[in-house]
Order: C-alpha cells, then sequence, then structure tokens
C-alpha cells in the first residue's frame, strides 16, 4: 500500500511539474497564433510558477484617503505623434537605465524611484544625477505598505516629499548611499543570473550609508517638492511627461504579459496575475496602433531589452488610470 501511494504522489508530482514547464509554451503558441499587435517568446525560465510570477506583482489597491491630489494641465499646442524621454534628455542617463527588482514585489517602489531620479536630472538640466536608491524606500516607508510584499506607488510619492531618499545604486554595485541588497535574478529562459524564485524578505531599515561613502545618511536625501497624480486622459498624461519627465504608472498584469517579446502589448489570454508598476517615458505608433513606451523592472533581458510596448487610448489593462508622479526640489 505504501509503494502504491508513493507511485501516486510521484505520477501527481510529475504532472504538476510538466504543467509548470509547459504554461508558457501553451500560452506562446496560443498568442502567435492570434496574429495580434505583439509577439510572445520565453522571458522566466521554463520551470517557473504562476505563483511565483504573482509575487513579483506589488501594486496594492489604494484607498481614497491615499490618493494624491490631482493635477490637470493645460493644453496649449498640438502634442506630438511620437516622444521619447530618452532622446529629449539624453544627458540624463537614469532615462536609459532599467533596473532589477529581483525576487520581490517592490515594483511600487521602483517605477518611482526610478521616475524621481529622471525628474531631479531634468529639473536640473543635468546638474544633478542622483540614483534614488529603491532600497531606501522599500524598507523604510512604513506608510508604503508591505515592502515586498506590495505597497501604494502614491504613498511612494509623499514619502519622497515629506522625509526625502537616498541614493543607491543596483545589486552588487556598492554605488551610492544604500545600493540594493536583493539579489538580480533571471527575468529570462536564457539569462545569465539565478532564476527568480520565492519573494525574498524586506531588507530592514538603516538610517546610515555605506561605510566609506562620501557623505552621511541626512546628508545624501534628495527631496521632492510636490506629488500628485495625473488625470487618466491620453493628453493630459502626454504633456505630464512631455513637460516634466517620466511618470510612475501601474496596470493589471496577465500571464499573457510575461512572455512579451515585442510590439504593441494588448492582452489576448491567460489570467489575472496582479497590479504592476512601472516608468513611462514615451509614445508612439507602430503598424498603426498607438501606444505608451514603458520600462519594466525585470531587468534587460526581459521583453525588448528590459522595455515594452502597450496599447494607448484604451486604458489598458488599467495603464492610464494610475498615473502618480512629482516635481523634486
Amino acid at each position: 500500500m505504501k509503494v502504491f501511494l508513493a507511485v501516486i504522489a510521484s505520477l501527481f508530482i510529475s504532472i504538476s511539474t510538466a504543467k509548470v514547464h509547459t504554461w508558457q509554451k501553451d500560452m506562446i503558441k496560443t498568442i502567435n497564433a492570434k496574429q495580434t499587435s505583439w509577439k510572445a517568446g520565453y522571458n522566466f525560465p521554463l520551470n517557473t510558477s504562476l505563483d511565483d510570477l504573482r509575487g513579483l506583482m506589488g501594486v496594492l489597491p489604494t484607498p481614497d484617503n491615499m490618493k494624491l491630489p490631482l493635477k490637470i494641465h493645460k493644453i496649449k499646442e498640438a502634442l506630438p505623434d511620437a516622444f521619447d524621454a530618452r532622446t529629449k534628455w539624453s544627458n540624463c542617463t537614469s532615462i536609459q537605465e532599467v533596473r532589477d527588482q529581483g525576487s520581490c514585489g517592490s515594483c511600487w517602489a521602483f517605477g518611482a524611484v526610478e521616475a524621481m531620479s529622471d525628474r531631479h536630472c531634468i529639473h536640473s538640466k543635468g546638474a544633478q544625477k542622483p540614483h534614488i536608491s529603491a532600497e531606501d524606500l522599500l524598507s523604510c516607508c512604513w506608510t508604503c505598505g508591505m515592502g515586498c510584499n506590495g505597497g501604494f506607488p502614491s504613498m511612494a510619492w509623499s514619502f519622497w516629499e515629506r522625509d526625502g531618499l537616498v541614493t543607491g545604486g543596483q545589486y552588487n554595485t556598492g554605488a551610492g548611499c544604500r545600493p540594493y541588497t536583493i539579489k538580480a535574478c533571471d527575468h529570462h529562459v536564457e539569462g545569465k543570473l539565478a532564476p527568480c524564485g520565492a519573494i525574498e524578505s524586506t531588507p530592514k531599515c538603516k538610517e546610515s550609508c555605506l561605510d566609506g561613502y562620501k557623505s552621511k545618511y541626512t546628508a545624501d536625501k534628495h527631496y521632492g517638492s510636490s506629488s500628485y497624480s495625473v488625470r487618466d486622459d491620453v493628453e493630459q498624461i502626454q504633456q505630464e511627461i512631455s513637460t516634466n519627465g517620466p511618470v510612475e504608472g501601474a496596470f493589471t498584469v496577465y500571464s499573457d504579459f510575461v512572455t512579451y517579446k515585442s510590439g504593441v502589448y494588448q492582452h489576448t489570454s491567460g489570467s489575472e496575475l496582479g497590479g504592476h508598476a512601472i516608468r513611462i517615458l514615451g509614445w508612439g505608433t507602430e503598424e498603426g496602433v498607438p501606444y505608451w513606451l514603458v520600462a519594466n523592472s525585470w531587468n534587460q533581458d526581459w521583453g525588448d531589452k528590459g522595455f515594452f510596448k502597450i496599447l494607448r487610448g484604451k486604458n489598458e489593462c488599467g495603464i492610464e488610470g494610475g498615473i502618480v508622479a512629482g516635481l523634486p526640489k
């Protein structure tokens, strides 16, 4: 009887493992057969489970009392058909960068500090080029949520305005006051790193810089002068980006999105995985399909060198309904 049960258990594990290994293959085949506006391919290692991917989706629903004041632009002139912040502010190297959140649901923090870094450079006309620390925001903002288990993008911007954030480079760089301590991981099937896995613990808040860093923790702080949301209107979002720089956005991720390789993403098939925060830096049109240009935080091996395009003007997966930003001091 024990032998029989062991065989059954082994068979069940084999079947479960096979499902884990084949879901991407089935998804890619389905999407590409539909001849949609985008192409799918292998991104994550074959043994990546949907549960592991859900852990990367760290945007929590924002309560009404945490929503930022709405900023409305006066649209004075026609907006360009295409815009890329990397081109307009080419001296701001942070706009070119794709970061890696590792096995942590810290996208809410990454989308924020990436756009903040860009804006410090843009509004200082290149005089300041801080690499704002995701670690500092992730670990020290008690009002932002639950660290690696999710957070509120709006509160990240409020924290920047109220408490300030120090600098910090990516994992294993030793750069800045508080570099990221959660190791980078493979978001690509043929990547060079260890596969992403279960969500790691949130780092402890340390109000001190690395030994030997040039500045003290409080002196290294960079602040915002304002934080706000942008109305879910295409022209309002375009005006904000082209005037002030990249913004943080959030959208609902479905399992087909993680297989994105090129083109303009539209939800085609698959189940909902959760909310994900990103940085929107431009827009354009590809083969007649309008899109937003977006930087992800799953390193440069994922998608189109770490970037993706998503349908613009239809609030695809809620992408136009959760835009937050702010101005630096």
